[in-house]
Formats: C-alpha cells, sequence, structure tokens
C-alpha cells in the first residue's frame, strides 16, 4: 500500500466548505504541534486556536493521534507529487538526466516542505511517535518503488531488488538531508544540497 492510499480520516472532506474546515483544523494543528510539542498537543487545543467545537473536530478525527497522521500524510503527498513531477520531467531523457538533477529534487522538496505548518515537527513527530511511524515508512518505500520503475527503463536485466535495496538507502539518505535544513545551523542549505546530491549521483 502506497502513502496516498493510507489517507483515512473518519470521513474525508466532499464539499468545499468541509474541506476549508479539515484544512484549517491540520494547519492549526501543525501551528501547536511546533509551539507545544506532540506530548501537550490536544484536540481542545486545537478547537480552541481554530475555533471550532470538538464535535466539528471529531467529525473528520477520532483523537489527536488521527489529526497529526493526517498531517503527516498531506506532507508526504506533497513530497512525492514533487517526486512525480520530477521523474516525468526527466526519465524520458536518460539515466544520466535523472542522476544528474538530483540536486533539483532536493530543493523541490524542500520548497513543499518549508511552508507547511510545523513542517519540522511533523517530521519528529514520524519518527518519534510509533503510531505514526507506518506513513513515513510507506511514503519513503514509495518514492523507492517509483524510483525504481524511472531508473529501470534504462537499465535492461537490471536486479530490481538489488536496485530497490540500494535506492531504499539513498532516498533515506535524501529525507535525511531534507531534515537537516531545519536543525543544522552550522551547514548552509546550499552546502546540503550540493554535497547530499553529489553522494546520491555517486
Amino acid at each position: 500500500m502506497n502513502a496516498r492510499a493510507r489517507i483515512n480520516p473518519r470521513s474525508q472532506p466532499k464539499q468545499e466548505r468541509a474541506q476549508a474546515t479539515y484544512d484549517l483544523l491540520l494547519d492549526v494543528a501543525g501551528e501547536l504541534l511546533a509551539e507545544v510539542g506532540i506530548e501537550r498537543i490536544s484536540t481542545n487545543m486545537i478547537c480552541a486556536r481554530a475555533g471550532l467545537t470538538p464535535p466539528a473536530l471529531y467529525r473528520y478525527f477520532k483523537d489527536k493521534y488521527a489529526v497529526l497522521e493526517a498531517l503527516g500524510q498531506r506532507l508526504m503527498t506533497k513530497q512525492n507529487d514533487v517526486l512525480e513531477a520530477w521523474i516525468a520531467r526527466h526519465v524520458d531523457q536518460g539515466i544520466d538526466a535523472l542522476r544528474d538533477n538530483i540536486e533539483e529534487l532536493l530543493r523541490e522538496t524542500a520548497a513543499v516542505t518549508r511552508p507547511e505548518p510545523g513542517a519540522v515537527w511533523i517530521l519528529r513527530a514520524l519518527h518519534a511517535t510509533p503510531q505514526l511511524a507506518h506513513i513515513r515508512l510507506e511514503s519513503h518505500r514509495y518514492v523507492t518503488d517509483r524510483l525504481v520503475d524511472a531508473y529501470a527503463r534504462h537499465l535492461p536485466g537490471i536486479d530490481r531488488d538489488a536496485l530497490w535495496q540500494e535506492l531504499r538507502l539513498t532516498v533515506e539518505l535524501g529525507f535525511a538531508a531534507d531534515e537537516m535544513l531545519y536543525e543544522e545551523t552550522r551547514v548552509s542549505a546550499d552546502a546540503i544540497f550540493q554535497h547530499t546530491a553529489r553522494m546520491l549521483r555517486g
């Protein structure tokens, strides 16, 4: 199952007004996550900040972990959309085009991650919270699957299992570099992009 198929809140919004409420709850939850952390955030706190009653939240989410899960899924989906567009842009040009444009992918992934409310804390929650770890794992496997499909087109006869394992490691390195952007102040963003792309090209 890929990361796109996993989104499963209590009730998916079907109307524009409902979608606006759903997005507001997630935006507020992201902001609060950055302010108070995983342990202290609560559904009551989210409702109070959003100016909504608890029943409005429980229409979509059964508890705070369901909210955090949806936050993680929303961020992973945005990152995966960047990957899909990047593959579509370069895959027909051959394996060198994929390899030579890794820095572009890293920069574009960071560009959709940075404006997400509470982005770095969402990423931390996906690592630190057992109930949320599956989101990160499924998304990273999805990215690996898509990269294997793209590279294998230009590598006839390649052992896909071996390629998957190798690319899975590079995917983890790429996402680790993305997380460094929000925490490590002694390395510039440009240096992170350039050095990581150089390692991944190898």
